[in-house]
């Protein structure tokens, strides 16, 4: 066994402290005084030492409470459900989980792929029925409650709860970087996306299957993996990264245990829907088939940019208006693209002069279907949210990708309003400018994670930790055999035996 201990928990190493390891931060710390000196010891013992109530976990853990409920305020013009005089849109406040409180029957009892077919994963549709129904039927015995309000304000405490226990595992994970859960704490995204949609109750349990990992339980993160997959698709993603770190550790058993355990636990949740029900569990798949090139991704960019090209002959369409067009052959050149993207992936994961951390390949994946995806809501933002911080934990690329998806929302909203009322807020040009950038300030966070891999003297978690602090048994790992003498030069340690 490696002497790194499990899931990063080594209480004799000193905590991190951004403002003298992070550059935008000790630049930044100018302002107040500059970075912490060198005789703050009271801040500066091991870590899991701390004897001050205030220590950095539990100032983090206030951080993420006090953003969600800037989150709850933001969204409390909209919970009444009243939308008039498109209040939803110039509050920016909307969220799927009250509309679709009525959309999908909730509100006259009907039980979700049962009676009504939901468009999301199966776990997403058991959700929205536990806490639904219970509310309809206290609406049914008590006429005067405003049963929207209720499933909206009941959601949005389970989904904080779960994006406050997503803070804790990254604590967990980092227990010599407990600030890096900052970035997650404070992110501006948190605050606008929180519910929109149900996206935290995957996000929380893929956080739980990385921790369970980190332990070295692949068979319970299996589970846990499955069970987010099941309830949105991408954490289904973080399995690629797993096997082929697996390979190239010779750990190809948990690897394989993990996955195996994933597609159980997928299975066996989507079967009481997919069998008895079996047109109401093809909606989700249907919906994602047949839909076209909407808002915001890399296809409606190019749609816009072809609006901008003459066709050479009146009716000719650009290459995006074409495959908006011919949507089989978009998703497949979407598809094509992705894949191409994972063998990229894989590639770097196995051939990269160290083995990249577990973190650092779930983020390019997760990243990569977005931005190749035909589909890119608002609140996928909380897909990348973890994983950035795991990932690359440096605050001034990380702010900056921050400060374009805060300019999307806004430019979002302008748009949805246009829509609405047939006068537009912004020119189109605004937002496809926002939804650019957005693009492409996470195509530069996959850039310096790529460099990170190439160059792992300049990854900040491995500036704290020996190697891989959520590995699991890849944590200290050595190279496969098959793989030692390309790799004999690398900087990987080799395992100490306990």
């Amino acid at each position: 066994m490696s002497t790194q201990s499990t899931a990063g928990i080594d209480d004799n190493g000193t905590i991190d402290h951004p403002s003298r390891s992070d550059r935008f931060v000790r630049g930044a710390s100018e302002l107040i005084g500059g970075p912490l000196g060198d005789h703050a010891a009271a801040l500066d013992r091991p870590a899991g030492r701390e004897r001050r109530f205030w220590s950095p976990a539990r100032i983090v853990l206030a951080l993420v409470c006090l953003t969600l409920a800037l989150h709850w305020v933001q969204k409390s013009p909209c919970q009444d459900g009243a939308w008039q005089n498109n209040v939803q849109y110039t509050r920016m406040c909307y969220t799927d989980v009250l509309a679709l409180y009525y959309a999908e029957g909730l509100n006259e009892g009907k039980v979700p792929y049962a009676d009504h077919p939901v468009e999301y994963p199966v776990l997403t549709g058991y959700f929205m029925g536990a806490l639904g129904l219970p509310v309809h039927a206290l609406g049914v015995d008590d006429p005067a409650i405003n049963q929207g309000r209720w499933f909206y304000n009941l959601n949005a405490l389970v989904l904080s709860a779960l994006a406050v226990a997503t803070v804790a595992v990254i604590l967990n994970l980092r227990r010599r970087r407990p600030w890096d859960a900052a970035l997650f704490a404070l992110a501006p995204a948190l605050l606008l996306t929180a519910t929109v949609n149900w996206d935290l109750l995957a996000v929380g349990l893929a956080a739980f299957g990385l921790l369970a990992w980190a332990r070295r339980r692949p068979a319970t993160a299996g589970v846990l993996l499955g069970l987010a997959g099941a309830a949105k698709m991408w954490p289904l993603f973080l399995l690629g990264p797993v096997l082929v770190l697996g390979l190239r550790a010779g750990r190809l058993r948990a690897a394989l245990t993990a996955t195996g355990t994933a597609l159980v636990a997928l299975v066996v949740v989507n079967l009481p829907v997919a069998v008895p029900y079996r047109e109401s569990w093809n909606r989700f798949f249907d919906l994602n088939t047949t839909r076209p090139i909407d808002w915001g991704t890399l296809w409606y960019i190019g749609r816009y940019l072809d609006g901008k090209v003459s066709p050479s002959a009146p009716g000719d369409l650009g290459p995006f208006e074409w495959l908006n067009a011919h949507i089989p052959t978009l998703n497949w050149v979407s598809y094509l693209l992705f894949g191409l993207a994972c063998l990229g992936v894989a590639a770097l994961g196995l051939f990269a002069p160290r083995r990249p951390r577990l973190a650092q390949l779930a983020f390019l994946v997760v990243a990569a279907f977005l931005i190749f995806s035909k589909v890119w809501s608002q609140q996928f933002v909380l897909w990348l949210l973890p994983l950035a911080v795991l990932a690359r934990p440096r605050w001034g690329a990380f702010l900056a990708w921050q400060f374009a998806e805060v300019c999307y929302f806004v430019a979002f909203y302008g748009e949805l309003l246009g829509a609405a009322t047939s006068r537009p807020v912004f020119p189109e040009g605004v937002f496809v400018l926002a939804a650019s950038l957005r693009l492409v300030t996470v195509a530069v966070l996959c850039g310096f994670v790529i460099r990170d891999i190439l160059r792992p003297e300049r990854d900040a978690v491995r500036s704290t930790y020996v190697d891989d602090p959520d590995g699991g048994v890849l944590d200290g790992a050595a190279d496969a055999g098959w793989l030692r003498r390309r790799h004999r030069d690398a900087t990987a340690p080799e395992p100490v035996t306990a």
